[in-house]
């Protein structure tokens, strides 16, 4: 590939040869032309028509060829320049009768078949070697032609030194024309290579260059123009790179997976929630039919319209999920399918919770309402006829009804004030040792009535603790009555407390029937309980260790429960220390 300054040598060598190839034909030419003129104007004025007389005068003579030749050569002063013209008397046929230069033939031209004609010939061209003029002389019957022949010596002379002159003139001009080229395309190169190395650069990503404007012609504008798109292309970059930062820490962070597939249906793009989802690791060899071919036909994604979508639901491994499946273009030529997967699995734990948290409310409520009912209908009918002592019986079951339902419905007031953060506490510092001691106390007479052995080990020592004190010695109670209820009478039951690190702790263990393994997940949910039976004979609502695990998260505690089916249980309860 040429250069610049190549291709400006060139154009300036071919500029000035086609100048002085126009310069020198119009050169040559006209000065060709204008001896043919110059001759012919001669010889019009040299053969004038006194000058024709005198001729046909001295043709009738004795001598005429000779005595016209001699009258010819004798009009040099008048334009026969013998020198480089010869003077010919030929007969009408065109013999050679006398010459100046003793020749004996001419050469036929259409000026003397002209003659031969009767009619002067005078007719000349540049091409022609010659300039010639033929002159009937005719008097009576005598018929001589006079034939004037200058062989252009002068005209090829001056062409030649003419076209010598054009030829140094081209050598010149060729050398100033290559060198003026260099000077030329050296300012326009020097420029245009800035602009070349600032563009490779601003290629490779360094956008902050600058180039410095040298001039204020067209080149510098294109230079100051370079620099504004620099800036503009930096600007521009920036904010894009800005953006596509945001994306693609929202498209690797968003809990929502999302996978991207070509029109082709191979996976293009996937952020980690989406294999995390589908329970697969993504790679670009996937394809949409392998991924989601069993939900949707990928044919059918392509030919929706651009504000229409497909929702599908899907289960991988243990999740529930929803699918949102959406067409995208990415130009005129193609595009694809966007897959958006929602994980709805803790929703549909969530609703299936509450359709149980419902279920259990109404069947925990109808049980006792019925009792209620049962019992004030058998009072109703029965009127006076019944005993006092079997009234007094029936009513004390209707108020033990209603309390249990007073219990309930107040358990689920206080999980309701948990879940709205509307539970009061009555923050205070208070010795950990006396919390524990008051729950001992207050169960004893309870588990003396069971036969277990109950014992306690508290060091008097413990660090106090910030919270509500009612409501911490309301977590203790019901882990120890739950003890001393799911343990068969005459049982064991050990209430330790200690220091763990910054930590205070109380635990509670029992022989009792134990907890099911499969069971220990599920004791913090409401309403759940393992021996439901049991539960509902000792008055028990099921959201006892629902509470507690609340209070306990209130004041950034735990709980944790130990346990072997058909051996016992260990419940241990945390508490930070008060600094």
């Amino acid at each position: 590939m040429r250069s610049l300054r190549t291709k400006m040598v060139m154009i300036m060598v071919l500029l000035i040869l086609a100048l002085m190839t126009v310069v020198g034909s119009f050169l040559i030419n006209g000065v060709g032309n204008y001896y043919i003129e110059e001759f012919y104007l001669q010889m019009e004025q040299t053969f004038s028509q006194d000058f024709i007389t005198q001729l046909q005068d001295l043709a009738v003579g004795p001598d005429g060829p000779s005595q016209m030749k001699q009258r010819l050569m004798s009009q040099s002063d008048l334009g026969i320049d013998l020198s480089r013209r010869n003077v010919y008397i030929l007969s009408s046929d065109g013999q050679v009768l006398d010459s100046s230069n003793k020749a004996t033939s001419v050469s036929m031209t259409a000026n003397l078949l002209q003659a031969m004609n009767g009619e002067v010939g005078q007719s000349g061209s540049i091409a022609s070697s010659i300039m010639d003029l033929a002159v009937p002389i005719e008097r009576d019957d005598t018929h001589y032609i006079v034939y004037i022949l200058d062989n252009k010596e002068t005209v090829n002379a001056l062409t030649g030194r003419l076209f010598s002159i054009i030829l140094q003139s081209l050598v010149l001009g060729l050398g100033i024309c290559v060198v003026l080229a260099f000077l030329l395309s050296q300012i326009l190169i020097t420029p245009i290579r800035a602009l070349t190395t600032g563009t490779r650069q601003v290629a490779a990503g360094e956008l902050s260059q600058s180039l410095e404007v040298t001039s204020r012609d067209e080149i510098g504008m294109l230079t100051r123009n370079f620099n504004h798109m620099s800036q503009v292309l930096q600007s521009t970059i920036s904010q894009v790179e800005n953006e596509r930062n945001k994306l693609s820490t929202l498209f690797l962070h968003m809990t929502d997976g999302v996978a991207a597939f070509d029109s082709t249906g191979h996976l293009i793009h996937h952020n980690p929630a989406a294999s995390r989802m589908l329970s697969r690791e993504l790679t670009g060899e996937d394809t949409f039919a392998a991924v989601f071919g069993e939900d949707t036909s990928f044919d059918s994604l392509l030919s929706l319209k651009r504000s229409e979508y497909l929702e599908c639901q899907k289960r991988a491994g243990e999740r529930e999920l929803e699918l949102f499946m959406a067409p995208f273009s990415a130009d005129k030529t193609g595009g694809g399918v966007m897959v958006v997967i929602h994980d709805v699995t803790e929703q549909r734990k969530s609703e299936q919770t509450r359709r149980e948290f419902v279920a259990n409310v109404s069947h925990e409520l109808r049980t006792p309402l019925t009792n209620v009912k049962s019992y004030a209908e058998t009072l109703l009918d029965a009127g006076d006829d019944m005993p006092p002592e079997l009234k007094k019986n029936f009513l004390g079951v209707i108020v033990s009804e209603a309390d249990r339902m007073t219990r309930i419905v107040k358990d689920l007031l206080t999980l309701t004030k948990f879940d709205y953060g509307k539970m009061e506490m009555n923050l205070t510092r208070f010795p950990f040792a006396e919390a524990v001691k008051n729950v001992h106390q207050a169960v004893a007479l309870d588990a003396k009535n069971h036969r277990h052995t109950l014992t306690l080990q508290c060091p008097e020592d413990l660090p106090c603790v910030n919270g509500d004190r009612e409501r911490i010695e309301q977590v203790i109670m019901n882990i120890v009555s739950n003890a001393i209820k799911y343990t068969a009478d005459g049982g064991k039951i050990d209430i330790t407390a200690g220091t763990k690190g910054k930590e205070v702790y109380v635990t509670v263990t029992d022989n009792g029937i134990g907890i099911p393994e499969k069971d220990l997940p599920r004791l913090f949910e409401r309403f759940y309980r393992v021996d439901k039976a049991r539960s509902r004979e000792s008055g028990g609502t099921g959201l006892g260790l629902s509470i507690a695990k609340e209070i306990l998260n209130q004041h950034q505690g735990n709980i944790q429960i130990d346990s072997v089916f058909g051996e016992g249980t260990s419940v241990t309860i945390t508490l930070p220390v008060a600094e």
